[in-house]
């Protein structure tokens, strides 16, 4: 590729064309909406000038790192996205708003700040004064009571685990669930969940399409797992790992205090390793970490057995850290158990920290028969998933939520709200339920969790 020298001390690079992923609006069915000035502009806490308010020109890149000594760097299209934030005009009257927020799925932390700063800032930023919370996930759209919510009522929400809407799994019936918000009056619904909760919003945004109705509909990914792709992380995710750092911590003090002593963390994570990645490059007294996106073996030359059995001698104890849907290839399973799948769809794994417990404990009694050995086993699972968030995480939270409120306000449906690359955009959400985010093994900190802990390549063996 040809540089074009703009200065002695600079380089200029031709950047390929960017495309702009384009975000649904209420207007391209619904003709003759309200254009309206944004109420933020009487608000006691801003006082904007119109460069404060964000265009359809406030773009952000996915793609930002490029190697330029490729010719093909610059093949493809560069993805953009909408800029998240507060436009100058608004296509929905505060008054005539009535906001539905739902929460689906597994707990995660930072559920409740989300639900909270949704609450406050409609309240607050819009002057909404019709905000209804949806119990038990997406069927309590109709076979649920509705919970007004005020800033009273959510007041210390953000203090507290869990969901305080009360959540579920599967459930999923659109015709009931569209039925329920055209009947209810509802025409903003904040979806607040994982990858099934994104596909279940794509399916009730395209019935909402279907039927030309004044209705928003807006994502929030949730997962502590974080397994949703396009997006930097999801909310909870770093409350997570911060947990999980003391689950391993109380690992390693009980093997380092036993003889031939090994302490065993599975971590939640379904089928990615993110948790258990990240929490392993942070605590740096793990000797081998075990992902689903990476097979392993436990006997011969380079497995498991043979890298503990010399950790062990070396050091006198060793720390394992393995991902909840790590060795699914390994564990015996019945026919009925290969095609068993939970209300969400996804596939139910067998739990790999009792069957690796076990095989450890087998292991040893053969090989090393008469010998002392100390096996404890940690699952915090449930720790993780109910804790409040962290600081980082609240602000997370907190930004997410107001983001959502600013894209539904000035009209923009069938959108999630999301972090690419520090900023905040709104990305089509037919995008983000189809979006995967497994561990990239090839890339770098995949390379610094093996120099952290010199534990084998077991794909290389």
């Amino acid at each position: 590729m040809e540089s074009m020298h703009s200065s002695p001390n600079s380089t200029t690079f031709p950047l390929p064309p960017i495309e702009l992923q384009t975000i649904h609006s209420l207007s391209d069915t619904i003709p003759n909406l309200p254009t309206l000035p944004n109420p933020i502009d009487k608000s006691p806490y801003y006082h904007p000038d119109p460069s404060f308010y964000l265009s359809a020109c406030d773009v952000i890149l996915r793609q930002i790192i490029f190697d330029f000594s490729s010719s093909s760097s610059s093949s493809s299209p560069l993805l953009a996205y909408h800029r998240a934030g507060p436009r100058q005009f608004i296509r929905f009257d505060s008054d005539d708003v009535r906001a539905a927020i739902v929460t689906c799925g597994g707990l995660c932390p930072g559920l409740n700040t989300v639900i909270r700063e949704l609450v406050v800032a409609l309240w607050d930023l819009y002057g909404v004064r019709q905000i209804f919370g949806v119990q038990s996930g997406y069927r309590g759209f109709y076979s649920a009571d509705m919970v007004e919510l005020n800033p009273r009522v959510v007041n210390n929400w953000h203090l507290r685990g869990g969901t305080a809407l009360v959540t579920s799994r599967g459930g999923f019936d659109l015709e009931k669930i569209v039925g329920a918000i055209e009947k209810r009056g509802f025409n903003q619904v904040y979806c607040i969940g994982g990858d099934g909760t994104m596909r279940g919003a794509v399916k009730i945004f395209n019935e909402i399409q279907h039927r030309k109705l004044h209705v928003s509909i807006i994502g929030i990914p949730k997962t502590v797992d974080n397994d949703i792709g396009i997006i930097d992380r999801s909310f909870g995710f770093q409350t997570a790992v911060e947990i999980a750092l003391q689950a391993i911590h109380a690992a390693h003090v009980e093997a380092e205090s036993a003889v031939n002593g090994v302490g065993l963390v599975k971590l939640m994570g379904r089928n990615t390793g993110h948790i258990a990645l990240h929490a392993t490059l942070s605590s740096r007294d793990v000797d081998c970490c075990l992902i689903p996106e990476i097979d392993f073996y436990l006997e011969g030359k380079g497995g498991l057995f043979e890298f503990l059995d010399q950790r062990l001698k070396r050091n006198g104890h060793a720390v394992l850290v393995v991902a909840e849907g790590t060795g699914q290839n390994l564990i015996p399973r019945t026919e009925s158990q290969k095609a068993e799948e939970d209300e969400s769809g996804n596939p139910v794994f067998l739990d790999v920290g009792p069957w690796l417990k076990s095989e450890l404990t087998n292991w040893w009694k053969r090989d090393h028969p008469g010998e002392l050995f100390t096996l404890k086993y940690i699952d915090p699972t449930y720790m993780i998933r109910a804790v409040p968030a962290n600081a980082t995480d609240s602000m997370y939270c907190t930004l997410l939520a107001h983001s959502s409120i600013h894209g539904a306000m000035a009209g923009y449906t069938g959108f999630v709200s999301g972090q690419i690359n520090g900023n905040y955009a709104y990305i089509p959400i037919e995008e983000v339920a189809a979006a995967k985010n497994a561990v990239d093994v090839k890339d770098h900190k995949w390379a610094w969790l093996r120099s952290v802990t010199n534990q084998p390549d077991f794909q290389q063996a």
